[in-house]
């Protein structure tokens, strides 16, 4: 995967940042924007190195399209470059992120801004779904497998979503679980030595409220979230809500829409989330700990980046962690919709449900749509949820 041409830390810095500013609607418009910065336009890369570097990311844990981009930035201006335009991918979305949380999470917010909060938050079930049915259409290469393969994907889809509706802040080990045991079956089946694993309780932070929570929550969904996107919803929400009460389900859903209608990585939610628990401090501490992850991956290991594409045993993990973490993006709608407080969130959740999943509509369009309808809604009534 070689570039064929450097880039200099201002264009990286220009370029990325753009990327970072308008890249509305997730991964795949985060992948589209980068290929035709550096394939199309630049040609800094040659095509076929940039799906391998699609394909090298998405064996990695975290949010892939940040890696893709810190990556990209890395194999042009070296570490510098990395860092130059990881940072200009990642801090708009933080920024923006932080701005909107002081409106919709602070202490007496508008009763339209409630409203508004409360109508795209009733729609974030709805996008959950349509994310994971969407990665599930993308995967339809699964139809080529043995049965027997075919079953162990349905079994790990089916782990990941009920880990995601029941187990909370502990689906990081459903996850691990199901990666782990491709591993071990694809060994023994190798006749490699005896598959044997015993899963480590990851140690949980305990000091509930803390900084040292916070932070736990924050890696989590930095490091340990494989399949990125929607799959660290589950991950924040058991933590935020029901362990540590930093806010409530009306408010975490509020977050997550802000993640939504903001450009840059879906990621950046978790800065809602430190901002419910420390103010703006809590929120860039957040911040920093869920994106290092991707950075020191591509800082410590992106010239291995070729191998790791190879290696059976990564790509066997992913074959269980991936259809897991897909399961757990589709079991997050449960814990979201039940969340709902009031009927009209209901009926906003059923119209989104059809904009998204019938008629197609965009997410970013969706979500802006059900706020008005919130806000319209809630000063109509002069109460909200």
């Amino acid at each position: 995967m070689t570039a064929t041409r450097r880039a200099t830390p201002a264009a990286i810095a220009r370029e990325w940042t753009r990327i970072g500013v308008i890249g509305f609607g997730g991964p795949p418009a985060h992948i589209a924007l980068l290929r035709d910065l550096v394939v199309a336009r630049r040609r800094w890369f040659q095509p076929q190195a940039f799906e391998d570097a699609i394909a090298a990311c998405n064996l990695l844990p975290g949010p892939a399209s940040t890696q893709l981009a810190i990556f990209a930035a890395y194999r042009v201006g070296g570490p510098w470059g990395a860092v130059i335009g990881g940072l200009g991918f990642v801090v708009p979305a933080v920024v923006l992120v932080l701005l909107l949380s002081t409106l919709f999470l602070g202490h007496a917010p508008p009763l339209w801004v409630r409203g508004a909060g409360g109508g795209a938050g009733a729609a974030v079930a709805a996008v959950a779904v349509r994310a994971g049915l969407d990665l599930l259409r993308s995967s339809r290469a699964a139809a080529l497998w043995s049965p027997g393969r075919r079953l162990r994907r349905t079994v790990y889809v089916l782990a990941g979503g009920a880990g995601a509706a029941l187990a909370g802040p502990y689906l990081v080990l459903v996850l691990l679980g199901c990666g782990l045991a491709e591993l071990m079956l694809r060994r023994s089946r190798r006749r490699r030595r005896p598959a044997s694993a015993r899963l480590a309780l990851l140690p949980l932070a305990t000091a509930k409220g803390s900084l040292a929570a916070l932070s736990w929550t924050a890696f989590k969904v930095g490091a340990l979230a494989f399949g990125g996107g929607f799959v660290i919803i589950p991950l924040m929400q058991g933590d935020a809500v029901h362990t540590y009460h930093w806010m409530t389900n009306t408010q975490f859903l509020n977050a997550v829409a802000l993640g939504q209608v903001t450009p840059g990585p879906v990621v950046a939610t978790v800065a809602a989330v430190g901002y419910a628990a420390h103010g703006v401090a809590g929120g860039i501490v957040a911040a920093l700990v869920a994106f290092a992850p991707s950075f020191s991956f591509v800082l410590i290991g992106g010239g291995r980046f070729e191998r790791l594409r190879s290696n059976e045993s990564a790509r066997a993990f992913l074959e269980g962690a991936g259809p897991a973490a897909v399961g757990a993006i589709l079991g997050a709608a449960i814990p979201l919709a039940g969340a709902l407080q009031e009927t009209w969130q209901a009926l906003v959740l059923a119209a989104a449900a059809v904009a998204l999943l019938a008629l197609r509509r965009g997410i970013v369009e969706t979500l802006v749509v059900a706020g008005v309808a919130g806000a319209v809604i809630v000063l109509a009534r002069g109460a909200a949820p």
